[in-house]
């Protein structure tokens, strides 16, 4: 065979030495460029995991990049406020209940686990009937100290809403009652409420009316110890409402009596709703401490009379420190704390798409 012909099958068969070379350095180039365009592709997903803070495939490996580190800085920060939380608030709760599964009796040295023996004492037993007395006594102050603290202390509000020196001296009276502390309001009241040397019915004498025993009628104890409560509670929504006003915008008010809308119609149009988160939180916040009440009640009627002012936290207190029955007011303090808990988130729920947060 000639030199020609083995050239001619050389080439057919794809074994020319030129040709092999040239498809070897094309294959070579390409290999390079895929492993480079790879290494840039690399090197900007990283670029842009730290700029967005995220960890890259080399920071992933060590555990200590700035971000972690800034984490666990914060998280070191509340560790503290954590362990008091644990201490003094969560733990008593656990063992609240705990408590409320056993017989414990201060007057006895041993105690003994009972389950839900006190639950059913609570719900189906004689406790039952001052369960749902306390309850009702507890949530008719509840009802009485809301309309006080929020419809009296808005009416206020809109009658002291003057910036002047006369109406600021009428603010701080109607506010100072809140600095007084409760109990010796009580003792205050219990002169003013006596039956026959009291300070009420003697001006009652005047209109000839007969004295009246506030505090020992089961009809006037409650309202007796509700005077207390509003008189202390209706400057304080007062001073709240004042402040929320001031922080409405008076282009509203402008706008509205160029369309010809009235004081009325601006009240129920514009001031009411702008003030819906500020109702919202008086209202959390003073239900939560009118079912807490215990200090009037303890000091003005004990409790009493027949039971008419017993409210909830009273009936704790009569179970512990009466009665010295650790085990029961254990039960009823954990159904306290649950009711309160089920009405605030409620309350939350059901205020989240009706509140205006515009000012």
């Amino acid at each position: 065979m000639t030199d020609t012909q083995k050239k001619i099958l050389d080439v057919a068969d794809g074994t020319d030495i030129h040709s092999g070379q040239n498809i070897q350095d094309t294959k070579n180039t390409s290999n390079i460029k895929n492993t480079q365009n790879t290494k840039n592709t690399q090197i900007t997903q990283n670029t842009q995991n730290a700029q967005d803070g995220k960890p890259t495939r080399n920071s992933s490996k060590s555990f200590w990049n700035p971000r972690t580190r800034g984490k666990l800085g914060d998280f070191l920060c509340i560790v503290p406020a954590l362990i008091l939380l644990a201490i003094f608030v969560y733990y008593p709760i656990v063992k609240l209940f705990q408590i409320s599964l056993t017989d414990w009796n201060l007057l006895n040295d041993t105690w003994h686990f009972v389950g839900l023996k006190n639950w059913k004492w609570l719900f189906q037993g004689s406790g039952s009937k001052y369960l749902w007395n306390s309850l009702k006594v507890t949530f008719l102050y509840s009802i009485g100290e809301l309309t006080v603290t929020i419809v009296g202390g808005m009416l206020f509000a809109l009658l002291f809403n003057r910036m002047t020196k006369s109406f600021s001296a009428m603010r701080a009276i109607v506010f100072m009652p809140k600095y007084v502390a409760m109990s010796s309001a009580a003792v205050i009241f219990l002169w003013i409420l006596n039956t026959e040397s009291g300070v009420l019915n003697y001006f009652l004498g005047f209109l000839g009316i007969s004295p009246v025993d506030w505090l020992n009628q089961k009809s006037t104890a409650l309202p007796s110890v509700l005077m207390l409560t509003g008189w202390r509670c209706i400057g304080y929504g007062m001073m709240i409402y004042l402040a929320a006003m001031a922080g409405i915008s008076k282009d509203y008010y402008e706008a509205s009596s160029l369309d010809g809308a009235n004081g009325r119609q601006q009240f129920f149009k514009i001031t009411l709703p702008l003030l819906g988160p500020t109702t919202l939180f008086l209202f959390v916040t003073t239900f939560l401490s009118s079912m807490k009440v215990f200090q009037s009640v303890d000091i003005l009627t004990s409790g009493g009379p027949d039971r008419a002012t017993e409210v909830f936290v009273y009936l704790i207190y009569r179970y512990a420190m009466v009665d010295f029955r650790m085990d029961r007011a254990s039960t009823a303090a954990v159904m306290f704390f649950l009711i309160l808990l089920v009405i605030t988130v409620v309350t939350m729920k059901v205020s989240k798409g009706h509140i205006t947060y515009d000012s």
